[in-house]
């Protein structure tokens, strides 16, 4: 009679990756700090870093700085949060940079047509950068990193073409109700900062309990080319344009935020911010390679990210250089943890198997 060994279950790359999968490899213990320390360990640094910060510093821990940190992280975490969706898919954006600087010139050259124009304008328009990039990725099959850099490019070019090369910078009257939202406060927060809680929440519930979400865990979990997801019924095609639609439209509501905080459109701004993005991202826990991450770790990876540069500049005596040298060593100790952390499932099956007293024929 032939004996047939049933197949090796694969490692879940469904919502409960997150946690589950780190906690589920090798001993018990071991597996909960593993999980615990991809999770938390950003947290942890940024609660750290804050106390010493606080206790250091007289200014640091005062409202006014605190609501200054508070208000310029919003527009880099709702970039973030955008991020989150394509690195969990497994992708990478590059263009979110200059899709944010677009759409902050769009929303204040449209501020003089009313609000709603302000706000549907670079939605519109980055949306589309968003559907235009997703569709080169998943349909044409071209590589995430030159699609989204060409696109980077072309978004920084349309730019320049609306501001005559940066030489006419577009003003939001201050009477207008897109500067309030981007100056106002509700019960002593900034507007921005509450649309940003807003968006995160919406965004966890997205990734975490929606099947569009699991889809998105699904695709980042079975390799560049989706074919795992697409046997177990996921459209791959469909799941990877829509994350890089979320990720323009997220790049141009931060910009027109921004824009209205501002009350000008800024060509300047938005240059590096994609790989601040993706740092804060990867700080807060999701894996590079994709099929594991939580929007929530990106909101702290960037709040961490910003308490870096605040005590930096709170010191004075360092170049504001020094936050780019510590904010890069510290992605790269934590790229480094999650590679120590994240052990395969099987590797570790295999070597508790080959420790095993092999019992002989019967």
């Amino acid at each position: 009679m032939t004996v047939t060994n049933a197949p090796e279950r694969t490692e879940s790359s469904g919502p409960d990756a997150s946690g589950a999968s780190v906690a589920g490899a090798g001993p018990g213990g071991a597996g909960r700090f593993a999980a615990l320390a991809q999770r938390h360990g950003a947290l942890v640094a940024l609660v750290v870093l804050s106390l010493v910060a606080s206790f250091s510093f007289d200014s640091f821990a005062t409202g006014g700085n605190l609501e200054n940190m508070a208000v310029s992280s919003a527009f880099l975490a709702i970039v973030a949060l955008g991020m989150t969706f394509v690195i969990v898919s497994g992708g990478i954006d590059l263009s979110v940079g200059s899709v944010f600087a677009l759409g902050g010139v769009l929303a204040a050259w449209g501020s003089r047509h009313g609000t709603l124009v302000a706000l549907l304008l670079p939605l519109l328009v980055c949306g589309a950068i968003g559907l235009v990039n997703g569709v080169l990725i998943a349909r044409v099959r071209l590589a995430p990193f030159i699609v989204t850099l060409a696109s980077m490019l072309g978004a920084r070019g349309i730019m320049l073409n609306i501001t005559d090369e940066g030489a006419d910078t577009f003003l939001v009257p201050e009477d207008a109700f897109l500067a309030d939202l981007g100056r106002g406060s509700l019960l002593g927060v900034g507007v921005p900062v509450w649309i940003t809680v807003a968006l995160f929440a919406l965004g966890g519930v997205l990734l975490r309990r929606t099947l569009f979400g699991q889809h998105v865990y699904a695709v980042g979990g079975s390799g560049a080319d989706g074919y795992t997801a697409s046997l177990m019924g996921v459209s791959v095609v469909r799941t990877k344009v829509g994350v890089y639609v979320l990720s323009g439209l997220l790049a141009g509501l931060a910009g027109a935020l921004n824009a209205a905080w501002l009350t000008s459109g800024v060509t300047i701004l938005g240059q590096g911010m994609e790989l601040e993005a993706i740092s804060a991202v990867v700080i807060g826990g999701t894996l590079l390679t994709g099929g594991m991450g939580f929007v929530s770790g990106s909101l702290v990876g960037v709040l961490l990210l910003k308490v870096i540069q605040n005590v930096i500049n709170q010191i004075g005596s360092l170049d504001s250089a020094y936050q780019q040298v510590v904010s890069g060593a510290f992605l790269i100790v934590v790229v480094v943890a999650q590679a120590g952390l994240r052990v395969p499932r099987r590797v570790r099956a295999t070597r508790e198997r080959a420790r095993r007293p092999n019992p002989g024929p019967g």
